[in-house]
């Protein structure tokens, strides 16, 4: 009798698989990751109500941010080692006790408004 697992085999398409390794690649992440950090994000859009059109502007500054992050995680001439990025479970924990405190949504609302008002801005200059 096999050791029961933690995890479970699902038949996915495979340009998701593709599209996923692709996305995976730059970010160091293995496909499954990937999936799964895709299954995340699409649960907390689900449980706040975004739109999708404010789901992907709170993606792209989350990804704006993340880049920053590892453009300054760089070691600096001293020879230092930066910090170690956060695991998938510990970054997926965070992102599940904000989700459900609120305050994600809050901010990803705050992203949008700004988003908005400048957009707004633009088209009126």
């Amino acid at each position: 009798m096999a050791a029961p697992s933690n995890f479970a085999s699902v038949k996915l398409p495979v340009d998701l698989v593709e599209q996923a390794r692709e996305a995976a690649q730059p970010l160091r992440r293995s496909v499954a990751g990937q999936i799964e950090y895709w299954a995340t994000l699409g649960r907390v859009v689900e449980h706040s109500g975004l739109t999708a059109q404010e789901a992907q502007a709170a993606i792209e500054v989350y990804e704006t941010a993340g880049r920053k992050a590892r453009l300054q995680a760089v070691p600096p001439a001293t020879g230092k080692t930066p910090k170690a990025p956060d695991t998938l479970d510990a970054l997926t924990e965070r992102l599940v006790k904000i989700s459900t405190n609120g305050t994600l949504q809050a901010h990803v609302r705050r992203i949008v408004e700004e988003n908005r008002q400048s957009a707004v801005q633009r088209a009126a200059a």
